[in-house]
């Protein structure tokens, strides 16, 4: 390798390192208490809406762009998207029921923005939440949220037998460009 080739990747290595490690500075809890309580309040209300499908209350708090990331790995919506799949669960009166048993919720640090995780109890048993919440004129709303099952560690290869046939077949067309 030469000396200019060996300059580029540690130049590459240095950034690397540079940016993973002025990611991990942890962002706590705010001094001030109101933005905390506003977006515990704003993500509650979404997961009540949502049980007690209430269309319009659940959409209402999330952002004009948003994008849903549901527990089946086809499942990528945009706001539109979202809400023409949601619309006949909620017609029907029959959403679903989340409730969270644990969350954590951070700031960045002008408070415009805030990101969390929960572990949610669940018609599918506990799940995790994530998201990410944009201040919009002083009212806080989901712009991205992230749904996923959680596998116990040591059920782990008898999950990964249940859905190969499957994702082995998503894989293949993801790698191919079939599916974008």
């Amino acid at each position: 390798m030469s000396t200019y080739n060996r300059f580029i990747l540690n130049a590459a290595y240095l950034l690397f390192f540079t940016i993973f490690i002025s990611s991990c500075k942890e962002k706590q809890i705010p001094t001030s208490t109101n933005d905390l309580n506003s977006v515990n309040q704003t993500i509650d209300q979404w997961h009540k809406a949502a049980a007690e499908t209430k269309f319009d209350t659940y959409f209402s708090l999330m952002t004009s762009d948003a994008v849903f990331i549901g527990t089946d790995p086809t499942e990528y919506w945009n706001l539109n998207e979202f809400k023409s799949f949601c619309k006949p669960y909620f017609d029907k009166g029959k959403a679903w029921n989340f409730t969270s048993l644990k969350r954590h919720i951070y700031f960045n640090d002008d408070h415009s923005m805030a990101w969390f995780d929960e572990l949610l109890n669940t018609q599918m048993k506990i799940c995790r939440g994530s998201g990410v919440l944009k201040k919009e004129y002083g009212t806080w709303k989901i712009a991205h949220y992230v749904l996923s099952m959680t596998i116990p560690n040591d059920h782990t290869k008898e999950v990964v037998s249940i859905k190969s046939m499957f994702e082995d077949k998503l894989i293949d067309s993801l790698e191919h460009g079939h599916i974008k």
